[in-house]
């Protein structure tokens, strides 16, 4: 996966090979980063202009790097690894500056709320309202995992869990909305 910014080109990559504290790797990184005690599940490395900055890992479920893997907002690069959101700054490139625990299980994809300026989760369990100073804003379930679509709308998300059971929560608060 790869974002155009201001800071030059940012690559995000699944690692799933890749061993901390080794010299074995086939790419090394400028800093490693454990986001929880949780086994790993999930590993992502991160470069700038093709030179490696760090590699993030994470426990919950596995995941992969696909379009909502990662996103640049102002200054930040937000990540999803496993069940988390990791938070580095791109001004002092490999300084992490929060994480937060998403999901029970897993975080599937990020999506950025401009006019609200708020960072929604796409988890398998949970779909969370996040600020940017990575405060949790709201957290919403549904009567299943949320494996089916996934649609962020200029109000509110829709999303559908595992029995087609389609959910609207506002952006702001996270309520639920009656679904037309």
């Amino acid at each position: 996966m790869n974002i155009d910014s201001r800071y030059g080109v940012i690559t995000v990559v699944d690692e799933p090979t890749y061993t901390f504290d080794s010299i074995d790797n086939t790419r090394r990184y400028a800093r490693e980063i454990t986001l929880d005690d949780d086994d790993p599940s999930s590993v992502h490395g991160v470069m700038l202009d093709e030179a490696s900055m760090l590699v993030v890992r994470a426990g919950g479920g596995g995941t992969g790097v696909h379009a909502h893997s990662a996103l640049v907002i102002d200054d930040k690069l937000l990540l999803a690894v496993g069940n988390q959101i990791a938070c580095v700054s791109l001004i002092v490139p490999n300084d992490l500056l929060w994480s937060r625990k998403v999901d029970l299980a897993t975080c599937f994809g990020l999506y950025w709320a401009a006019q609200q300026r708020v960072l929604i989760s796409h988890g398998e369990l949970e779909i969370t309202g996040v600020s940017l100073e990575g405060d949790i804003i709201w957290k919403a379930m549904g009567a299943d995992i949320f494996t089916g679509r996934f649609q962020l709308a200029p109000d509110y998300v829709e999303v559908v869990d595992f029995y087609d059971t389609v959910y609207r929560f506002d952006v702001v608060s996270g309520e639920a909305l009656k679904c037309s």
